[in-house]
């Protein structure tokens, strides 16, 4: 971003140019912005001066921008830079980049993008869009440098500047044989200790670690994390090197499923963000909430069945929110450590074991705490040593029996090969709220007697 204007100057300075047909000032300005900054500039653009702007970026800068904006207003911008070079935006455009925009779009508007591209561009675009969602077929790209096993390094190089503007990354040089096959794999460090004259085959990497165009795009993000690579190279089954994932692609998939897990935590369902209408926000989440509602009346049944214990000992009723509230709260706490660890790392049986564990020990240790806490506190504001017994002695097994509900239940769902995220936060919420009230009226009713 330009250091001497702010945001609001630099817009108001382009929409002045372009007011004034000053294209070579506008041009000055766009190209010493991030692809990022100029789109959210274009946006707040008036409309009777985008097709302007538009027509005074180049095919470059285009391409880079558009790739910034929102599925709508990419489609709409494309619509307005005409057919001279909507053509040569599109192929500029990386390819997993567009592949996700022509995902949005209708039959109809697709037909009418993919006729302006090139045949060979078009034919990539389409073989990405032909692989499942999600998978690392739909972030690859076929924009990186590869190499023959029997080229020197100064050949290597020499590939590399020719290609370099058409690479979406030169941290590494992909090598293969005479069938394409993936066979090693060199970095531009690599390139650089290397004398000139060496061989490609003795200073390459064999032990490539990649992916097929069918793992899933969270598996691929797990293995770019791990090993901290830039890239990871995407064969299909015959080892054939296809494409290659690109750490910029996984840093949206990381993004993508944070934010999904959210909304099936806060069982919000599909995407809601400050832009979604109200309807369309409440049409999202009753699908979660009717059937929490129902399960709800649970909790009033069984308040109904100790009405009995209830209408004795008036000051029970003190401490309910208390007890069911905890009760979610720490199921909550323990599902997000879960879900966020099964996201991050391999799971087998001793790390769930010991997992296990310690939230039960987590559980035993919170409950202890909070239990002798609120005996206290329900001694000394009711004067009842058996009132504080009953509220102290149910908090500490209800908030055993949350922190295990908040744990066990998303290992379950993983078991069984289902989004442990499903086991959404009001989920657990209600089902501890269950589990509590039931604690904590029997208790109450086995010590009535000394209630009363």
């Amino acid at each position: 971003m330009n250091t001497l204007l702010s945001e609001d100057q630099l817009l108001l300075q382009i929409i002045n140019y372009l007011k004034e047909g000053k294209r070579n000032e506008v041009e000055r300005l766009i190209e010493e912005l991030q692809p990022y900054d100029m789109a959210k500039i274009y946006k707040d653009i008036p409309e009777k001066h985008k097709t302007r702007c538009l027509l005074y970026m180049n095919i470059s800068d285009l391409a880079d921008m558009i790739q910034e904006l929102d599925p709508e207003d990419q489609f709409h911008a494309l619509q307005l830079i005409g057919k001279e070079k909507l053509g040569k935006v599109l192929d500029d455009m990386d390819n997993d980049d567009l592949a996700s925009l022509l995902d949005d779009l209708s039959p109809e508007r697709l037909q009418w993008v993919l006729t302006d591209m090139t045949h060979t561009e078009s034919t990539i675009v389409q073989s990405i869009l032909s692989y499942p969602a999600e998978t690392a077929g739909r972030l690859m790209t076929n924009r990186f440098v590869w190499i023959k096993q029997d080229y020197t390094v100064r050949d290597a190089i020499d590939k590399l500047k020719s290609f370099a503007e058409f690479a979406e990354t030169i941290n590494y040089l992909y090598v293969v044989d005479e069938r394409r096959k993936l066979v090693g794999v060199v970095s531009y460090r690599d390139l650089l200790i290397a004398g000139i004259d060496d061989h490609i085959h003795d200073i390459m990497y064999e032990r490539v670690i990649s992916v097929t165009a069918y793992t899933d795009q969270e598996e691929a993000a797990k293995l770019i994390e791990r090993y901290d690579f830039n890239a990871i190279p995407v064969v299909d089954d015959y080892y054939t090197l296809i494409g290659i994932i690109t750490v910029d692609d996984i840093i949206d998939v990381f993004i993508q499923e944070a934010t999904e897990d959210i909304e099936k935590l806060s069982a919000s369902g599909k995407a809601i963000d400050f832009d979604t209408k109200a309807i369309v926000a409440a049409y999202r989440r009753l699908p979660w909430l009717i059937p929490l509602l129902f399960i709800g009346l649970v909790s009033g049944s069984i308040i109904s069945f100790f009405e009995g214990t209830v209408s004795q000992v008036v000051a029970l009723t003190y401490f309910m929110p208390l007890i069911t509230g905890m009760t979610g709260n720490t199921g909550t706490q323990s599902l997000a450590v879960v879900v966020r660890g099964l996201t991050s790392r391999d799971i087998d049986k001793g790390i769930v074991t010991r997992l296990v564990a310690r939230e039960f020990g987590v559980g035993i240790l919170i409950g202890l705490v909070c239990g002798v806490l609120i005996t206290i506190i329900a001694y000394v504001w009711q004067g009842n040593i058996y009132l504080g017994l009953v509220v102290g002695l149910s908090l500490i097994i209800t908030l055993v029996i949350g922190t295990m509900a908040g744990t066990i239940i998303p290992l379950l769902l993983y078991k069984l090969n289902l989004d442990p995220a499903v086991a959404s936060g009001p989920l657990i919420t209600t089902i501890n709220d269950i589990f509590s009230l039931i604690v904590y009226y029997s208790i109450a009713t086995w010590f009535l007697l000394q209630l009363i």
